[in-house]
């Protein structure tokens, strides 16, 4: 028998989630001989480590200490774009007047309506996450605590396996960071969030990266009060100016209240209430909310492996790869969160294939080698791929920008939509080092210009490329026509003038 888990409030949904990713009536297998791939951590990178392999025909045995399915699944791309699904539906419907539309009354949200759709849609989804899904795929599924007893040994839950091969995938948890008091008068984290049946009143987001900004924007729809604080002036990810204000602006107008560059200096409880005391705009304030949602980063899982005992190097980053993914035991590789700084349910399942891919066929791919796309989920949405402007001069290259706002498109304007396309160059050429989008379709959109980059293709060819009219995605070609402009130069377009009046 594993340990019993359950996930609050432990309902019919939640009861189907914890049958599926963790059964308290599970059977571990007994070992028999040794495995090509142990996989520690069922989250994203692990499950795509662990189903490749034993489609290959691999022994395999998969290692979880909590739920399968991870951070992803269970707190955090499924329930939050869930509930974000709802917050936009809010959204849509207060804006509804601007196109001609009138709705009666006060648009107002059912929070633990919205709240037990999350539950039951997770739930249906867990089924493709689930310990018996993965046994009937020939994995041998350890559920349990575990840790690395020499080079090529890891035992779980008493049970010793040794393996030829392994990767360490569990993944990363929220960072904490010691604010006075916080500890104490209580927070949640991205997994508490999900767990909440009750609208808080007054919500506090430390934090205004992308789980901040998408929460905040959520949470003021749904009818509570938000205030987000920030050491730093940037939102989602974002140090463009033009984009910030864009996102601010959005979210502000949900009424969502921002404290960028603002410093907690403690935080207490006095009654029923949290008190946060901090320094913003040269004054001293304190604010009393209802909850506290801690949104400042990710820290990597490598506590309690006996990383030590397996020859396994690693600091408060995470483990020590290479760019084949390798860590200091050549045996053993890292994938997803607890390897590599682009912590996105995307780049797990990316680096997971590397890990195959190098670990069973003498393979040399390589994690630099990664055009990596990511979008915050704001409305509207920022996608980026590849570098920022100021990214690429810090490397020494001189960039050119290429810019197409979103109302420039006929589709821009008939959506009553604004955003923009960034398309960044290097200076003189038409090769894309990388590009933001910001609109309510950008993660949608930054797919062409990741597979342009990938196939090395550049604005020459997005120029060329047709796109279907109306769009907002034409204001990428627009953008690659704003580059095949600069082309024409001076003494080009006298030739060519000169060209066309003999042909006359």
């Amino acid at each position: 028998m594993v340990a019993e888990i359950k996930v609050a409030p432990f309902d019919e949904y939640n009861e189907v989630l914890v049958k599926n990713a963790h059964p308290a009536d599970w059977q571990n297998p007994t070992p028999n001989g040794r495995y090509n791939l142990l996989v520690i951590g069922g989250g994203s990178a692990g499950l795509v480590a662990a189903v490749g392999a034993a489609g290959l025909g691999g022994k395999v045995a998969l290692v979880e200490k909590h739920l399968l399915g991870g951070d992803c699944l269970n707190a955090g791309c499924v329930p939050s774009k869930t509930i974000l699904r709802s917050a936009k539906a809010i959204g849509d419907i207060r804006r509804a007047a601007e196109l001609g539309v009138h709705v009666g009354g006060e648009v107002e949200a059912d929070f633990a309506a919205v709240m037990e759709r999350m539950r039951r849609i997770r739930a249906d989804i867990s089924y493709h996450d689930s310990a018996q899904r993965f046994r009937d795929l020939g994995i041998d599924m350890y559920l349990g605590d575990g840790q690395f007893t020499g080079k090529n040994t890891f035992v779980v839950n008493g049970r010793s396996l040794e393996f030829s091969k392994a990767v360490i995938a569990t993944g990363s948890r929220a960072a904490f960071i010691p604010i006075p008091g916080l500890a104490e008068t209580g927070y949640i984290t991205n997994e508490g969030v999900f767990e909440l049946t009750k609208l808080p009143q007054r919500l506090a987001i430390i934090g205004a990266g992308p789980i901040g900004a998408e929460m905040a924007q959520a949470f003021a729809r749904f009818g509570s009060q938000v205030s987000v604080f920030d050491l730093m002036p940037t939102i989602g990810g974002l140090r463009d100016p033009e984009g910030i204000a864009l996102v601010r602006g959005a979210l502000e107008a949900d009424g969502v209240q921002f404290y960028l560059e603002s410093r907690t200096g403690k935080i207490e409880k006095v009654g029923d209430e949290k008190i946060i005391h901090f320094e913003y705009d040269g004054d001293s304030h304190k604010l009393a909310v209802d909850e506290i949602l801690l949104a400042a980063g990710r820290q990597p899982n490598v506590d309690g492996l006996n990383l030590e005992a397996a020859g396994v190097a690693y600091s408060k980053k995470g483990l020590t790869v290479n760019d084949r993914l390798q860590t200091t035991n050549p045996d053993i590789f890292g994938a997803g969160d607890v390897a590599i700084p682009a912590m996105f349910t995307h780049t797990a399942d990316a680096s997971a294939r590397i890990v195959l891919q190098n670990a069973f066929f003498f393979g040399r791919k390589k994690y630099s080698d990664l055009i990596i796309p990511w979008t915050v989920y704001t409305d509207p949405e920022v996608a980026h791929v590849g570098l920022f402007d100021y990214e690429a001069e810090e490397q020494g290259m001189a960039v050119n920008t290429f810019t197409t706002q979103i109302q420039d498109t006929d589709r821009g304007r008939t959506d009553g939509d604004d955003g923009f396309v960034k398309i960044y160059v290097k200076k003189g050429t038409d090769k894309i080092l990388g590009a933001t989008i910001i609109g309510r379709h950008a993660g949608e959109m930054i797919s062409e210009i990741t597979t342009a980059m990938m196939s090395g293709k550049g604005l020459g060819t997005l120029a060329q490329t047709i796109h279907p009219y109306p769009t907002q995605a034409e204001a990428i070609k627009k953008t690659a026509d704003a580059w095949n402009r600069t082309r024409l130069t001076p003494f080009v377009a006298n030739l060519f003038k000169k060209w066309l009046a003999w042909r006359r």
